[in-house]
């Protein structure tokens, strides 16, 4: 008898346990944003020459400054919007060893008065 019981249940409790996986999309999720939100027209009023406390007031504070290489930030912003697929925007500046902006590399291109004076 209590095999039986077995036979019975097993089937049921599968089709219950695989149901989560048809229920899980209609959870509600919240939108998750982490690291430096940075747009195209900030990156547009940076400048060859820029000093470090320059760039910072335009761009904000990095998500990351190696020890080793402290002339070289990072950027970093990483979305998940709900059930969506995560997206990651960076961005790259390096500095001279005088400590003035050089490059900018990554997800948002240079503007082209980049390399204008800074007057």
């Amino acid at each position: 008898m209590p095999l039986k019981k077995w036979i019975l249940s097993l089937p049921i409790l599968l089709g219950l346990l695989s149901g989560c996986a048809f229920v899980e999309p209609l959870v509600y999720r919240i939108d998750i944003s982490q690291g430096n939100y940075v747009e195209q027209k900030a990156v547009d009023k940076l400048k060859f020459g820029m000093t470090y406390d320059q760039v910072r007031f335009v761009l904000g504070t990095p998500m990351l400054i190696e020890n080793g290489l402290p002339d070289t930030w990072y950027y970093i912003y990483h979305f998940t919007k709900g059930h969506g697929d995560p997206e990651q925007k960076n961005l790259i500046v390096n500095f001279s060893e005088q400590k003035t902006l050089m490059t900018i590399t990554g997800d948002f291109p240079q503007s082209e008065s980049f390399y204008d004076s800074l007057n």
